[in-house]
Parts: C-alpha cells; sequence; structure tokens
C-alpha cells in the first residue's frame, strides 16, 4: 500500500514532522524525501501537480521511510480510489465539517465490508499483481487526515475525532482564520479557542492533531496546545524565502558598492 522501507516506525499511523509538495517536481520530491521528514503532503487542492503527475513524484520518493499523503480536491471516491491504487499512504479530505463527511471519505477509501472501494489485484499498490491474488482487507488501512477549516468543523470536531478510521484532525489555519475574521457572530468562538477545542476532541479519542506552519518557530507555541502532527511549510515556500534572502542580502551589497563607485 505505501511507498515504505523495512525500517518503519513503531507506529506506522503516527505522522510527525511532514511537508508540503505544491509543485510537483519529482526531483524536488526526491531531494525532500531525503531529510527526515515522516510524510510528504502532495496538494491536488491548491497545487500545481495534476493527478498524473503524482505516480512520478511517488516513485522519486520510493524506498525511503516515509508516508504519502495526497490531500484530494474534494470527496470524489473515484480519484480517491486512484490515488491509493497508485501508492498513496493516505489521504488528507479538506473542509470536513462533520462526522458523516468523514464517514464518506473513509468508505471510499476502504475496501468492502467496510467500504465501497473497488478493487484490482494488478494495481501499483499491490505490486502490479506479481505477487499474485492479495487479500486487500489485509492490506493497512490507508491513513485519513480530516481537514479542520470552518467553525462547524470546530463544533463538530469531537464527533469528527470518534469516527473509527480518522487519524488526525488537521486545522487549515488559512480557511479557519478567514471565516472566523469574516464571521459576524458575536458568539463565534476565537481562533486560540478553536485550537483548543480540536486538540482536546483528539486527545479524547486518541487521535493526533495537525497543523500547518510556516515557521518552525511556531512548534514552540503549537505543542502545549496537544498537536503532534506538522505540516513545516513547503518547498515552494522554502525557495521563495530563498530567493528573498538572495536578493536582500545581494542588493544591500550592491547598494554599498554603488556607494563605494
Amino acid at each position: 500500500m505505501t511507498e515504505q522501507s523495512n525500517n518503519s516506525p513503531a507506529n506506522p499511523r503516527h505522522l510527525g514532522i511532514g511537508t508540503w509538495i505544491s509543485i510537483g517536481n519529482p526531483v524536488i520530491t526526491e531531494l525532500a524525501s531525503e531529510f527526515s521528514f515522516d510524510w510528504l503532503l502532495f496538494d491536488l487542492e491548491h497545487g500545481y501537480l495534476q493527478e498524473s503527475s503524482l505516480v512520478s513524484n511517488f516513485q522519486a520518493a520510493g524506498g525511503k521511510d516515509i508516508r504519502l499523503i495526497v490531500r484530494a480536491p474534494s470527496l470524489n471516491p473515484a480519484l480517491i480510489a486512484r490515488i491509493l491504487d497508485w501508492g498513496a499512504s493516505g489521504i488528507m479530505m479538506p473542509h470536513v465539517a462533520n462526522a458523516e463527511q468523514a464517514l464518506a471519505c473513509i468508505k471510499a477509501m476502504r475496501y468492502p465490508p467496510r467500504g465501497q472501494r473497488g478493487y484490482s489485484g494488478s494495481a501499483r499498490s499491490f505490486t502490479f499483481g506479481l505477487k499474485g491474488q492479495q487479500n486487500q482487507n489485509k492490506s493497512a488501512m490507508p491513513i485519513l487526515m480530516v481537514q479542520i477549516e470552518n467553525t462547524e468543523g470546530v463544533k463538530n470536531a469531537e464527533e469528527i475525532a470518534g469516527v473509527e478510521g480518522v487519524d488526525v484532525l488537521f486545522v487549515g489555519p488559512s480557511d479557519l482564520k478567514l471565516e472566523l475574521d469574516t464571521n459576524s457572530n458575536a458568539n463565534a468562538v476565537s481562533y486560540k479557542e478553536s485550537l483548543q477545542i480540536v486538540c482536546r476532541a483528539a486527545q479524547k479519542y486518541r487521535k493526533q492533531a495537525g497543523i500547518l506552519v510556516h515557521d518552525p518557530g511556531s512548534l514552540e507555541e503549537l505543542i502545549p496546545y496537544g498537536f503532534t502532527c506538522f505540516a513545516i511549510s513547503s518547498e515552494l515556500g522554502v525557495i521563495v524565502k530563498g530567493y528573498q534572502g538572495i536578493i536582500s542580502k545581494t542588493s544591500e551589497l550592491m547598494n554599498k558598492l554603488m556607494f563605494v563607485l
């Protein structure tokens, strides 16, 4: 089911530090996989990579002890099945607002009788059928990360966390902050209160709470909430910051040089 080496972690479902793959260039993915990330997130919702580039990216990260998670753009059972057939370790589902939506995603990810996913023994996840017919229900269950990105999701965080098959409640900070900032309800909870609610719900059901951060320094502030799963920036963000640093430093030097001349 996954692109992992034999040196799998003690809890293969635990996700620690990961990073976003937005561009989807296999060379950059291969480079990212050389570092000690627990997981990579391939973004089909807002990223620049296409479905057709997923397999080459999975191959680029192949053989490493790293989980490959794909953020699907929507609850599309056919696409989710293909992503898993191609070798993804799991799915991140955006904008999950209630338990019913979480259950619908689980059904799309699992084979009967637990779900409705179609089975193909020749799928890449089953080594193209080279190992013979395999019992699909004995294979590892894909990881499910559900994104809490709106006030309804925060309100229903406990019932979402209670769904069997949900592994991580993952806060989408940009969308959640946007909704909270534009919410005219005077009784609406704050962003910090929302983080507390999500983390408490995850802890109650022994699930992980996760969040995307752009600055590793933010971890010190977020860990006390109960977050244990972090996506740190993206390859696009790293490139942008790198170029900004180059221009900032060289501009200063060039301005000094021009002053001397």
